[in-house]
């Protein structure tokens, strides 16, 4: 009897102490999965790289068969010949250190093209070619490609210039983001020159200025001739 008596009473204390247990919790950690559309973020960041100033040395550029994304239509356009941005390369530095000529305009510049940079707007042959020699000298420092792509048809550079101005002698050095539009034939129809990156002003009252500068120039300084 006694030990009946002793084995419930282990039992029943077994069954209190289960009872008195605070129960077990399991914490599982949620799976968060992210799709993340590599695809864009690759496009965009080097479309940022156009602007930014990141490197890219001309015997590094892009290979003929790699494909960029136009910024205008968003259609793939494969870079342009390397012949035909070293050409225009090359003439545009004649021109930007004063050794313009009338070959060079013929072969890279259409006729009523536009150029532009903060203190001119020129418009034709008349207005865009005296513009190289209202500086006495100047000298290309550094320049780079950014981009070279077929749609549109767009050269995009930076340069580095150190420019001494005429009658003046003041000597300035100019950090430029340089866009160059090409038709068919790949001669320029703009260049626009922006000084430290900047888009140029769009006021009414600036405008106006630059306008009148590029007309005002070719009455102290002649187009260039053969």
């Amino acid at each position: 009897m006694t030990t009946s008596q002793e084995t419930l009473s282990v039992h029943d204390a077994s069954l209190q102490s289960t009872e008195s247990a605070s129960p077990t919790i399991t914490y599982h950690r949620p799976t968060l999965r992210l799709f993340l559309p590599i695809t864009d973020i690759i496009y965009s960041a080097a479309g940022g790289a156009h602007y930014s100033g990141a490197p890219v040395s001309e015997d590094e550029s892009r290979p003929d068969d790699q494909i960029v994304m136009s910024p205008v239509s968003g259609n793939a356009s494969s870079p342009m010949d390397d012949t035909i941005r070293d050409r225009i390369m090359a003439d545009l530095k004649e021109l930007y250190c004063c050794r313009p000529s009338k070959e060079i305009f013929e072969r890279t510049w259409r006729p009523d093209a536009v150029f532009e940079d903060p203190l001119v707007k020129c418009e034709g042959y008349a207005q865009y070619a005296p513009q190289p020699w209202i500086f006495s000298k100047s000298e290309t420092i550094s320049s780079r490609v950014m981009s070279f792509t077929r749609v549109p048809k767009r050269l995009i550079y930076s340069q580095t210039q150190e420019c001494t101005l005429r009658w003046i002698g003041t000597k300035k050095r100019i950090e430029s983001i340089i866009v160059v539009d090409l038709d068919d034939e790949d001669k320029i129809i703009r260049l626009t020159d922006q000084w430290n990156g900047e888009s140029l002003s769009a006021w009414f009252g600036v405008n106006l200025l630059r306008h009148a500068n590029a007309l005002v120039t070719p009455w102290f300084i002649g187009a260039p001739k053969a």
